[in-house]
């Protein structure tokens, strides 16, 4: 699969004035957009339609246009016609804003800062890191950090308050209030401000080891004191927060190979990766493959993976692309837009593939010459003899055609929970709306797997289940285990 980026068509707005809808921009005339484009573009609406039914399709056409109607701002609107695409599918669907709404200022009056009157605590830094050497005993009080921001926690009262100690946003100054902790009755309870101020609460906090909180979706390190925490808890926080991949020796018999994601701007990097240690690999027993909480990405970033687990030949299903006038303009961008990078011989295919699909315009294409291709590799490398694959429920689209691939290698094993689910309809694109206020992400092609193995909504299944009784920061010793026969 190709890895797309955002492209703009004009062409399909032809029949539409500028004038008239720099008139009427509303949200209804974005959403009688997004329902064209997408019924008559997107690779997934009529098998997605054929599963769930024209009777629901019209039932939600009728509570999304109700919505609609009563929609005044820019900034309401986007979530609306992203709950009509997600009658189709969870993932491979975007709507996402091109420019952010600004409110008509009158008068001449300036706008009021959204710092004003905003509750802060007065806390010198040094003064506070001064109480905490003194403390005896470890808690959520501290410095932490959680991009952009660097939180001092303090106790006031019966209430936890994080207050700005360092901002990397401009909407955040030092001393204002970030997040407050809460106990009331021995239960916690949290809220943490966005960096546009909207509140978001929790009742999950959760404090792994002594220097990693977990507010909601929010993960905090702290930073000061410098406290010594467990082994597990260090290689585990390395790993999610990692930015790059990297591979680490975890004992004698065991490498650990960590891939936070496969998008095409990632491929350099895990190359470089593989190319450093290969020798390590192929003389190391067993390789820990880790890419959990995956982003998608690029088939071709992980292409240099699958010869050192090979084991016998890699079968993989095609897709075939849906031909339209929108669809199929791609191709020419891949020729005539130098940001896509296409060397002359993927030209002369794009080229090829615009011809094919621009004659059977309306029909699905395939193409390539079969439903399946096969790839043969010259060596099976004896090292390592085991692999195994950690996953979670994050992973999806490029993640899960990576686990397709690799798990066709008598050596390897999947481990961890059930993967997103998102594959059978994929090759996202994107469209700029004819208001220019919102990019639809729609998707090309669906996989000839269907109907006999779909993966959609149900996600790809591990070989071992890590229940929730194996702590996360404990998986990776669990599949080292395994993978050493403890």
């Amino acid at each position: 699969m190709k890895n797309l980026k955002t492209v703009f068509i004009s062409s399909l707005f032809t029949c539409l004035t500028t004038s008239v809808y720099a008139q009427n921009c509303d949200c209804t005339k974005n959403y009688e957009w997004v329902k064209k484009t997408f019924e008559t573009n997107d690779a997934g609406f009529e098998y997605a339609l054929k599963q769930k039914g024209h009777q629901a399709y019209e039932a939600h056409n009728k509570t999304i246009a109700e919505k609609v109607k009563s929609i005044k701002t820019y900034t309401e609107c986007g979530p609306v016609l992203y709950e009509w695409l997600s009658f189709f599918r969870s993932g491979h669907i975007a709507i996402r804003p091109i420019n952010k709404e600004t409110p008509k200022q009158t008068n001449n009056a300036k706008p009021e800062s959204p710092s004003v009157n905003w509750e802060t605590l007065a806390v010198e830094t040094q003064d506070f890191k001064n109480y905490l050497d003194k403390k005896k005993t470890s808690d959520y009080e501290g410095i932490w950090v959680i991009e952009p921001y660097t939180i001092g926690i303090k106790k006031v009262g019966n209430q936890y308050v994080g207050f700005i100690v360092e901002s990397g946003a401009e909407t955040w100054t030092k001393g204002q209030v970030k997040l407050k902790l809460n106990s009331l009755e021995g239960k916690m309870s949290s809220v943490y401000y966005m960096r546009d101020r909207s509140a978001v609460e929790s009742k999950e906090i959760t404090l792994t080891g002594k220097n990693h909180l977990q507010i909601g979706d929010f993960s905090l390190s702290r930073v000061y004191p410098k406290i010594d925490d467990e082994p597990k808890y260090a290689q585990y926080f390395k790993s999610i927060g990692a930015n790059k991949p990297y591979i680490e020796k975890l004992n004698e018999t065991t490498l650990y190979l960590r891939i936070p994601s496969f998008q095409a701007s990632e491929k350099q990097k895990i190359d470089s990766v593989i190319t450093a240690n290969k020798d390590k690999i192929t003389s190391t027993e067993n390789l820990i493959i880790d890419i959990r909480n995956g982003t998608g990405g690029s088939d071709a970033s992980y292409s240099n993976i699958l010869p050192l687990i090979y084991t016998n030949p890699v079968r993989t299903v095609g897709v075939e692309y849906l031909s339209t006038k929108l669809n199929n303009q791609r191709m020419l961008d891949f020729i005539n837009k130098p940001e896509y990078g296409f060397s002359e011989e993927n030209k002369k295919w794009a080229q090829s593939a615009f011809n094919a699909l621009e004659k059977e315009q309306g029909k699905f294409v395939n193409l390539n010459e079969g439903i399946v291709s096969i790839n043969k590799f010259d060596t099976i490398y004896p090292y390592p003899k085991n692999v195994g694959i950690i996953i979670n429920q994050r992973n999806g689209s490029t993640d899960e055609q990576f686990l397709l691939a690799a798990k066709q290698s008598k050596k390897v094993k999947l481990f961890g929970t059930t993967t997103y689910g998102v594959l059978d309809v994929s090759n996202m694109y994107y469209v700029p709306s004819p208001c220019k206020e919102f990019e639809l992400g729609y998707s090309l092609s669906r996989s000839m797997r269907i109907p006999d193995f779909t993966i959609d909504a149900k996600g790809l299944q591990p070989d071992f289940f890590l229940d929730r009784s194996i702590l996360v920061y404990e998986w990776t010793d669990y599949v080292n285990s395994v993978l050493n026969g403890k």
